[in-house]
């Protein structure tokens, strides 16, 4: 009897060390996981320090034992987010085994404090588990939700788009609270009116359906019926930007889609407005009325007005810190800027580009086009950054159609220097003609802004814009409400002050 005592728990060990052999379990990547959710939201608005605990489940879809090499937060940014892997806890667990046709569970913790700054508890959190095994990855999104705010249309619409409709009425955003939008916002039948001093966050981030396909989300569009009026102060603007503000994501471009201006919409407006860090500050698409005042456009990924056979009125803006056109006008339209400031430094891209017409197939080859006339005022104006021609001119009928690229720059400042000799030299005598009166082409050595390096384009105690715009009736303030002089007024959106 007692040599088997003496002998159990030697069988013991070989049956258990059976039963885990890790030749008897799947490592490789020949298999998918499924999940009981592919987003995890903690669906709680946060009005003080709170925790939440949700799960989701893992399950093995093979009639073999499994193993995950490794389950983990994959940024955990301030450790927002906390794990429990079938009962072993941290940010990483590795070697988690799955028995054939079973389940492991995860659970997932966050605590959230409202009353810290959006740049340490952002409005919307995420992160993913990431599994990684037979090298392979496949995930599971977190979603949370940091602070007390008005999410619109709600807190689960990403990548959604939602009908925005009021009878023809007006909705009024005016809560002190900022608005979250987390979606697509189409506009129609309504006007949306925003007041002084709110504050509007967009998500952003790849996102898919039939309307728009794959896209990057956050997009505010009025359809034809649908407009939107934001009507700043100079000391209450408004500001639209992404709501990524923690530290390096502040002025980081690109991270939510932009406004649309929708086919034949009218009457959309801004005053004393920020727009920044979309992949495009605003596009008007065709037909469609857009005008800005004192507005400031900037950290686009793509161009920060986009004018497409429109209908645009800027008054004393600012464009600048784009990554393309700062401002591109497509395919003709009717465009007035009056004491603008366009610049373009760091890119090989123009600060304006002009053309009157559209390829919808290889650009180069242009046998699918369309063609539409341009009319275009620009008044007291500034068109300058780092490349040789900030000025981009294209008229598909090389100037032998009357009307058909009528544009004209009046005090205005530019920066060109190939233009002269472009399509046959038709601009060769640019600063001479009716296209450009008193007009300054600027160069490189002069002066002109306090600091563009540091993206403040007041003007330079020297600068070359001082005093050298025509007064424009009813345009008696710069950008951000300095009275101009009325006799000798500055070139640009800013009035020196002495």
């Amino acid at each position: 009897m007692k040599q088997y005592l003496y002998f159990l728990p030697f069988l013991l060990g070989f049956v258990l060390a059976s039963c885990d052999n890790e030749d008897e379990f799947v490592t490789d990547g020949s298999f998918d996981l499924s999940f009981s959710v592919d987003t995890l939201r903690f669906d709680t608005v946060f009005t003080e320090l709170g925790s939440a605990t949700r799960f989701f489940k893992v399950y093995n879809p093979l009639d073999e034992a499994i193993i995950i090499d490794r389950v983990r937060i994959e940024g955990n940014q301030a450790g927002r987010f906390r794990m429990n892997v079938d009962g072993t806890a941290g940010a990483t667990v590795e070697q988690v085994k799955v028995w054939p046709n079973d389940s492991v569970y995860v659970f997932v913790e966050t605590t959230i404090d409202p009353d810290q700054p959006v740049s340490v508890s952002p409005f919307v959190i995420e992160d993913r588990v990431l599994f990684e095994f037979g090298g392979k990855q496949q995930s599971v999104l977190l979603e949370a939700w940091g602070q007390n705010a008005n999410y619109f249309p709600s807190r689960f619409s990403r990548g959604v788009p939602t009908l925005l409709s009021c009878n023809n009425q007006t909705i009024v955003w005016d809560d002190p609270k900022p608005y979250v939008i987390y979606g697509q916002i189409l506009i129609d039948s309504c006007a949306l009116e925003v007041a002084a001093g709110t504050q509007i966050y967009v998500h952003g981030g790849i996102a898919e359906n039939d309307l728009f396909g794959v896209f990057n989300d956050g997009i505010i569009y009025t359809l034809q019926n649908g407009r939107i009026n934001f009507r700043g102060t100079a000391e209450d603007p408004i500001v639209v930007q992404g709501d990524r503000l923690e530290e390096g994501f502040q002025d980081e471009a690109g991270q939510w889609q932009g406004i649309i201006i929708g086919r034949g919409s009218r009457g959309n407006t801004m005053a004393y407005t920020e727009v920044k860090n979309a992949i495009f500050s605003v596009y008007v698409d065709s037909l469609g009325e857009f005008s800005a005042e004192n507005s400031h456009f900037y950290n686009s990924s793509s161009s920060g007005i986009i004018g497409f056979s429109s209908n645009i009125r800027l008054t004393n803006c600012l464009v600048y810190n784009n990554g393309a056109n700062s401002v591109q006008l497509v395919l003709g339209g009717n465009y007035e800027f009056d004491y603008c400031t366009v610049a373009s430094y760091g890119v090989d891209a123009s600060a304006l580009s002009l053309s009157n017409f559209f390829c919808y197939d290889d650009p180069f080859q242009c046998q699918v086009r369309s063609d539409f006339p341009l009319r275009s005022r620009f008044r007291n104006c500034i068109f300058f950054g780092s490349s040789r021609d900030e000025l981009d001119l294209d008229d598909i009928s090389g100037g032998s159609v009357p009307g058909l690229f009528d544009i004209r720059f009046e005090n205005c400042i530019l920066k060109v220097d190939r233009l002269f000799g472009q399509q046959d030299s038709l601009y060769a005598d640019f600063f001479t003609s009716d296209f450009c009166a008193d007009c300054i082409n600027g160069t490189r050595n002069d002066t002109l802004f306090a600091a563009p390096n540091e993206d403040d384009y007041m003007l330079d105690s020297l600068s070359i814009a001082e005093g050298q715009a025509r007064p424009l009736p009813g345009v008696n303030i710069d950008i951000i409400n300095n009275e101009r002089d009325p006799n000798e007024p500055d070139i640009g959106c800013f009035e020196y002050q002495y």
